[in-house]
């Protein structure tokens, strides 16, 4: 039972419907930064689905503030497209609110048609690798002015409210920073002084939409950053902004330099809803929480605990437009959750790729798949459980379509299931989970611990097939890789296989390697209980429960032929695996060629030369192959057959999944 999550709430003089906040992010659906009907068509599937506020952007505010391609609120051209956006969000009762948006030292020039960026003061940027203009006081002047025209044109828009962006390490908390704001004004040195900026952004743009009008601040909760603003300060500020005429405060967590994690599927659900519990006790207007927020019960419980008193599900979102829609209607367990794996928002949104979802292929592309029923319905058989069958079985059965899905193994899921061994990787069950409930309520038929062969398949009769049945391992030619002392990746993480002794070689740095060994140098780690239980009595002191938590029972090395560990892994993940690889006490051995296995040790080249490594246990990750082979036997048989996931090639989940949608689409 939800008691808070659906009920309610006022910001000034604005009802919301419930407390589901669908925050700003970047999509990179508007190349040349106005509004166009696949923006307008993303946000309005969200609205139709029962969020309560969505709010659009990060908006430019002038040409310096960011790049061309996000949306732009410089001038007044822009407003007629964003009352279309407006509109679109509005009419199916949801508020709409557009953020105003300045990064400061984080905008590119090269992003900003060769422009320099400007900043607080003149300090290189760790993400660009330039350094910004210090700001004149012509500079402060204009650019409030500018926040203040912006916010104008948001209103003049018909939106519902304006938030102004001021966290992450944008321009605003640069002011704020007391390591990059090295100002000697009145706008650096003390706290007081810091915050004149972002406070002066305040009274700017409150002038400009009126007394009424409301007006969010997006904030940190903590820079997270060595020196910097730690949830006390933040807190203050939020306080004065307050007093500034701020009507809303949404709290996210650090900077984009910070290395805490603030994305991936390791934070724990609502694992930094503590900081808008911080914000909130200073402050008497209503506070938004962030930050991996993907299950509606986590998010009824912050605002029971009154930790806050809205809750941001932005990715959420992009999984399940329909989460509100299906909380309303207390089908809980149809809602697609959001895991984390950022393969389609965030990796999309680094590699200036228009954002999608792995879960959900039509996010980003309402204008482009369309799930209508089928004209004539098919006895349709799918082969193979993993994430590409699981999806092509169930869109072909939400068309209509009679369907069955064959497994070989016991459980569905495939490489899900092994991707969801390692620490922090658990969202990858949750996936699995959400698919099968799905698979359910849409009445496919599963027959696990079935082999589907092509005889059994055209003697009972179905109309087409989809042939999902994933890859195998692939077994290099190294000598002694027979021996008894070598395990197969997979079968360690399915538990089928126990790595024996102390040292453990990994042959194989990729996603499946990594995994593996952050799972081996796990082992023997203390579970999260056993840490509270330790420090709270004052049993051990921090460095030995940090080592407790971080160095398991066996000593583990990575073998990796090319110079890079975690090739395969998208950008915004990969760092949190090296980073959490490091903590393990993982050893990585780059540009390193295994020659041969023994019995205690592998032997790998290294620029030319022989080198041993000690191994109790050599365990091969060297990459997989599709096992395809069915596909081609129905083919010639002359059946209607679909080839999807990695039995067509290797690929991540993302790829895995659409192209299983795709399937089910056009069967």
């Amino acid at each position: 039972m939800l008691k808070r999550l659906l009920t309610p709430l006022n910001i000034d003089e604005l009802e919301l419907r419930n407390r589901i906040v669908m925050t700003a992010m970047h999509l990179n659906y508007t190349p040349d930064g106005r509004v166009n009907d696949r923006i307008c068509a993303f946000y309005e599937e969200r609205a139709r689905g029962g969020t309560g506020l969505i709010i659009v952007g990060g908006c430019t505010i002038n040409d310096v503030s960011g790049a061309t391609w996000l949306l732009n609120m410089c001038d007044d051209t822009c407003i007629e497209g964003h009352a279309i956006l407006a509109d679109a969000i509005r009419k199916h009762g949801a508020a709409a609110a557009c953020q105003l948006y300045h990064a400061g030292r984080y905008s590119h020039s090269i992003a900003m048609e060769g422009r320099q960026a400007l900043a607080p003061s003149p300090i290189a940027s760790r993400f660009t690798k330039e350094e910004p203009r210090g700001m004149t006081r012509e500079d402060i002047e204009q650019t409030k002015a500018d926040y203040a025209a912006a916010a104008g044109r948001v209103k003049a828009a018909g939106y519902d409210m304006v938030e102004v962006l001021a966290c992450t390490g944008y321009l605003i908390p640069q002011f704020l920073s007391p390591t990059i704001n090295v100002r000697s004004d009145e706008y650096g040195g003390p706290l007081e002084n810091r915050m004149r900026f972002g406070l002066e952004v305040a009274d700017a743009v409150r002038e400009a939409v009126g007394p009424a009008f409301p007006v969010s601040f997006r904030i940190d909760g903590h820079d997270f950053m060595e020196g910097g603003n730690t949830n006390r300060e933040w807190s203050l500020f939020a306080a004065e902004l307050e007093k500034h005429g701020a009507s809303v405060i949404n709290v996210t967590g650090g900077w984009h330099e910070t290395r805490v994690p603030q994305l991936p599927m390791s934070v724990p659900r609502a694992g930094l809803a503590y900081l808008a519990a911080g914000v909130k006790r200073r402050v008497s207007v209503p506070v938004i929480a962030s930050n991996r927020i993907n299950d509606v019960f986590v998010a009824d419980e912050i605002l029971r605990m009154g930790m806050a008193d809205l809750v941001t599900m932005a990715r959420a979102l992009i999984a399940d437009p329909y989460l509100a829609e299906k909380a309303y209607e207390g089908r809980f367990e149809a809602i697609t959750h959001c895991i984390g794996c950022n393969q389609g928002c965030f990796d999309h949104i680094f590699y200036l790729q228009p954002v999608t979802c792995t879960l959900n292929p039509r996010a980003g592309r309402e204008t482009e798949y369309e799930m209508e029923k089928a004209a004539t319905p098919k006895r349709v058989a799918v082969v193979g459980g993993g994430p590409a069958g699981m999806k092509a079985a169930l869109t072909a059965a939400q068309r209509g379509h009679e369907v069955t899905l064959f497994e070989r193994s016991d459980v569905l899921g495939g490489q899900l299931n092994l991707a969801a061994i390692p620490p922090g990787r658990e969202e990858f069950w949750t996936a699995v989970e959400d698919l099968d409930v799905q698979l359910d309520d849409a009445g496919v038929e599963l027959r696990l611990e079935t082999e589907a062969t092509a005889e059994l398949l055209k003697a009972e009769g179905y109309d087409a097939v989809v042939v999902a049945t994933g890859a195998r391992q692939v077994v290099p030619p190294i000598p002694g890789i027979d021996g008894p002392n070598v395990l197969m990746a997979w079968d360690v993480l399915d538990g089928r296989e126990d790595p024996e002794g102390d040292s453990i070689v990994i042959i194989g740095g990729g996603a499946v390697g990594s995994e593996t060994a952050m799972y081996v140098a796990s082992i023997g780690t203390i579970s999260a209980d056993a840490l509270f239980y330790l420090f709270m009595n004052d049993a051990e002191d921090i460095g030995t429960l940090k080592e407790l938590c971080s160095r398991g029972i066996k000593k583990v090395t990575v073998v990796e032929m090319l110079d890079k560990v975690c090739r395969d892994v998208g950008v915004s993940t990969r760092w949190t695996i090296l980073q959490d690889m490091r903590h393990l006490g993982i050893e990585t051995r780059r540009n390193a060629v295994a020659r041969r296995i023994e019995a205690d040790r592998v032997v790998v080249e290294v620029d030319g030369a022989e080198e041993a490594i000690l191994a109790d246990t050599v365990i091969v990750a060297a990459g997989s192959c599709p096992a395809g082979e069915l596909y081609g036997e129905l083919k010639e048989a002359g059946v209607e057959a679909y080839l999807v996931g990695d039995a067509k090639e290797a690929r991540k989940a993302i790829e895995a999944i659409q192209e299983g949608y795709e399937a089910g689409l056009a069967l």
